[in-house]
């Protein structure tokens, strides 16, 4: 009976687990066709294998911007999530180890954060960095971006179950101050955590439309999410674009899959981080 129920959830894990690859290898399969071949054969079926034909393609489109667009991309996503990281990891620290006036009510308008759907927050925005002067620059994507009330909470979380107090103790009677101490002691106990709340903020950094949206029309400082969804509108005229997009879409992909599976140790760590006592 108990090798039964293994048996079972084990099945319904590799289920789950193909399921959630399907969109994935449907656009291994697409990327290696012509146009003609994308709508002339099955989803997933080869055809004349035209992958490199189709990435020189989407390279040399519009002077080659798909590859701006990847950098802006790995821009705003990559140093935007390691700076929201750093801070959340900060004041997650800064919520644990130290007591001052409303601390908790402040923690609650950090929770009350979370709730907030990050669209509800891209006019208000806008209109801030319409005041500041700063639309349709890098800025307008990447500052709003390093503020995340979900990874101060998961830092307050994991900054009790990784830092003893008696460590930071130790550590101030050894001469250190609170910005060595942090630095030198409780940082390096909360690597894991800063890694989770970096793959967490890259991934949607990485995934934003509306902001960029919102915030720019200049299709140099486009991230892959919306150049490619420029490629997609032009689709409707000139179908030769759904090739461009589908491989564009395929090699966004890589990043993604190189940091998770890079960090993914770490990733591990912290989210099984205060579960054992």
């Amino acid at each position: 009976m108990k090798w039964m129920s293994r048996a079972t959830v084990n099945l319904f894990l590799v289920i789950a687990a193909l399921y959630t690859l399907l969109p994935l290898t449907w656009l291994l399969f697409a990327s290696t066709k012509t146009l003609d071949d994308l709508y002339g054969t099955p989803g997933f079926a080869f055809a004349d294998f035209s992958l490199i034909d189709n990435i020189r393609a989407v390279s040399s489109e519009n002077g080659g911007i798909f590859f701006r667009w990847y950098l802006n991309s790995v821009l705003y996503a990559g140093a935007g999530a390691a700076v929201s990281a750093l801070i959340s990891v900060m004041c997650g620290f800064a919520f644990d180890k130290y007591a001052w006036f409303g601390k908790e009510k402040m923690f609650g308008l950090v929770l009350l954060g979370v709730l907030v759907p990050t669209t509800a927050t891209a006019l208000p925005l806008y209109l801030l960095a319409s005041k500041v002067g700063v639309v349709n620059t890098f800025w307008a994507v990447f500052v709003p971006a390093l503020v995340h009330p979900f990874g101060v909470y998961l830092s307050r979380v994991l900054s009790a179950g990784y830092v003893p107090n008696e460590v930071l103790e130790a550590a101030r009677s050894d001469g250190a101050g609170e910005v060595r101490a942090f630095v030198k002691v409780a940082l390096p106990m909360l690597l894991p955590a800063f890694v989770t709340i970096f793959l967490f903020q890259f991934t949607a950094i990485w995934n934003n439309f509306f902001l960029p949206l919102v915030m720019l029309n200049d299709q140099h400082l486009y991230p892959l999410s919306l150049g490619l969804f420029t490629w997609e509108k032009q689709g409707n005229a000139f179908p030769e674009f759904h090739t461009l997009v589908i491989t564009g879409s395929l090699l966004s992909v890589v990043p993604l899959l190189v940091v998770f599976m890079s960090l993914q140790r770490f990733w591990k760590a912290g989210m099984t981080a205060g579960s054992v006592k």
